[in-house]
């Protein structure tokens, strides 16, 4: 089994992101190693904890490598959104959801088309996106549309009118602040088979305490290298968001990982990253407020004190 050099001296030993540097030490040195669904391998442990205070703008954004937080922010923008197609993020410049919708075309068309000239087709070509950008029913329309069904005089079902979970939170915290059902699910066992990918980041609960906010992630399988950077900024970001919405001070982000595990592959990106040390402290203002929770901006966000170590590139598994 690799184990990592001998970690330096911590120059900021109370720096928020050794929690993370911690846990991807934890998987690597003493993970169980186990065959996955990629066929990759992983090595695993299941039931972690992270916990991020989001006071005074400070945000959980690693710094050991560049984490590219506006392609997350539209991520997250394009969830709420409540789409399903890869191609706004595609003409946006996002990258994050290609894979799937480019391997589920060459395994059912069987043509060996490259990834970057499938992606340049759902850019230009607004039918052939249609047809195949599409990922399903995954998270942004189970958050603010999932799906109902209702009972027909005749003995049958039709669609009824789909839930909108993200817009009942922010009116539940708003009217009845100490309710403990302030929950957004993505996990609908209903249409699980339909989706791209089931969702791994799949329940969100917020709590009010005093005049702050806080809220518990939980996260049935993250990939730490790659996916939990990304996670830990989208979870806190919608926080943020919410927590302006509903007159309330950001408070602490806690993430709560089922399967938490690196693939093998990454060998090279988790020896670099556990060699580097946090360095300054990440801060984010939301500059303007909207009328409500699906009217923010990729411009709405600024980022302070950003000087990450450069980015570690790694394959995504499929």
């Amino acid at each position: 089994m690799f184990t990592p050099a001998i970690p330096m001296p911590r120059t900021e030993p109370d720096h928020p992101e050794w929690q993370y540097l911690d846990l991807m030490r934890q998987i690597w040195e003493s993970g169980s190693q186990r065959i996955d669904r990629t066929g990759i391998g992983t090595r695993s442990v299941f039931g972690a904890m992270l916990r991020y205070d989001l006071a005074d703008g400070a945000m959980p954004l690693i710094t050991t490598k560049r984490v590219y937080w506006k392609t997350a922010t539209r991520e997250m923008l394009w969830f709420l959104t409540g789409e399903t197609n890869i191609r706004p993020l595609v003409l946006q410049g996002v990258k994050i959801w290609n894979e799937w919708p480019h391997a589920r075309y060459v395994r059912e068309t069987g043509e060996a088309i490259a990834l970057d000239d499938f992606v340049q087709r759902i850019a230009e070509d607004e039918a052939f996106a249609e047809r195949w950008g599409d990922l399903g029913p995954v998270y942004g329309k189970q958050w603010v549309d999932w799906p109902t069904w209702r009972y027909r005089k005749d003995g049958l079902y039709e669609r009824g009118e789909g839930i909108n979970q993200v817009a009942q939170v922010v009116e539940s915290l708003r009217s009845n602040p100490g309710s403990r059902r302030h929950i957004i699910e993505g996990w609908n066992v209903a249409e699980l088979d339909r989706m791209a990918l089931p969702p791994c980041h799949k329940s969100y609960q917020f709590h009010v305490a005093g005049n702050r906010l806080n809220c518990a992630l939980y996260q049935r399988s993250c990939d730490v290298a790659l996916g939990l950077p990304f996670n830990l900024w989208s979870a806190a970001l919608l926080q943020r968001m919410i927590a302006q919405q509903v007159d309330l001070e950001p408070g602490e982000l806690v993430w709560m990982g089922g399967d938490t595990h690196l693939y093998l592959n990454h060998e090279h990106l988790i020896t670099e990253q556990l060699a580097r040390q946090p360095q300054g402290q990440p801060r984010l203002e939301i500059v303007r407020r909207p009328d409500s929770i699906f009217d923010y901006r990729i411009d709405d966000f600024v980022v302070d004190n950003y000087t990450p170590h450069p980015p570690i590139k790694a394959p995504v598994a499929v």
